[in-house]
């Protein structure tokens, strides 16, 4: 992947900040068509933009499959934030990456988020009290702020040193990010 490739390339701290993207979207989730209404999106583009999506992931070896719903992902972004604060745990960012755009399932469901927990070794019962508690609220805020400062309007989001790209860019647009002096920026 192309992140892993600028890791083994340069010397760069990777840092996950998290976005709100559609934050007022139900615990329980929207339909696609749902979510799209009233913006000139009909089924069959709806179904065009998730063929984009599709080889995109592809082209990155991620498995992508068709959703017909998407769903609030706020408190997967807290685990996944109190995650990154043990270390060790990076796994957290691809199985949530692989329940909700492989297995379409609702990241915004306790259960749901405890069992990725489990699935990357995070123990349990301190997941369950982290979610339930809130514990990384504030911590997500920040982000969330952060991303308002920034103007960041979509995911994903590359920024280094006050500089950015946004969307799935190729390897040579974030490698010229990451290269001092030749950056294009927000």
């Amino acid at each position: 992947m192309r992140i892993d490739r600028l890791k083994s390339g340069y010397d760069i701290d990777l840092r996950w900040r998290f976005f709100p993207l559609h934050p007022d979207t139900p615990q329980e989730g929207q339909s696609l068509a749902d979510l799209f209404a009233g913006r000139g999106y009909d089924s069959d583009a709806i179904d065009a933009i998730a063929a984009q999506m599709k080889a995109r992931m592809e082209a990155e070896g991620l498995e992508y499959n068709r959703r017909t719903h998407t769903y609030n992902s706020r408190l997967a972004q807290e685990l996944a934030k109190w995650a990154d604060s043990l270390g060790g745990y990076e796994r957290i960012h691809d199985a949530l990456y692989r329940a909700y755009f492989v297995e379409g399932r609702n990241i915004g469901d306790m259960e749901v988020l405890l069992d990725v927990a489990r699935s990357v070794g995070l123990p349990e019962a301190e997941a369950k009290t982290v979610l339930g508690e809130r514990l990384f609220r504030e911590a997500v805020d920040e982000d969330w702020e952060l991303a308002r400062r920034y103007g960041i309007t979509g995911v994903p989001t590359f920024v280094c040193e006050g500089r950015g790209v946004v969307g799935a860019q190729p390897y040579e647009v974030l490698e010229r990010l990451v290269k001092k002096g030749d950056r294009e920026g927000f």
